[in-house]
């Protein structure tokens, strides 16, 4: 059975940081490239960062660049997104596609909450 389970999200004060993890399992996770993308309330899903089937492979929207850093260990089938300088405007479900052409799984995503 496939699952993409994501976790580590919460409540964190403006300036903050968080660790998000996301762990995959019942399929080839090593072959797949990972995204990490989040949803607000009213506005269209975002993508935020991309990590490819390496971690050299990586690259990041503007609206986080030099913030979040995203990452892999392929023996745990695992991907972070780790996340310094949160702000109001960060505040998203998150969650982390895997795709592997033309499958995509999806996770059911993690909370981060940052209040104004």
């Amino acid at each position: 059975q496939v699952q993409l389970v994501e976790s580590g999200g919460g409540l964190v004060q403006p300036g903050g940081s968080l660790r998000l993890s996301c762990e995959g399992s019942g399929f080839s996770f090593s072959l797949y490239s990972l995204s990490w993308y989040r949803k607000t309330r009213g506005k269209d899903r975002e993508g935020v960062a991309y990590i490819g089937t390496i971690s050299v492979s990586t690259s990041y929207a503007d609206a986080v660049k030099g913030r979040f850093t995203s990452s892999r260990d392929i023996v745990k089938y695992a991907v972070y997104l780790q996340m310094t300088s949160l702000s109001p405007e960060d505040t998203a479900v998150f969650s982390c596609p895997a795709a592997l052409v033309p499958t995509n799984y999806w996770g059911p995503g993690t909370q981060v909450s940052v209040p104004s």
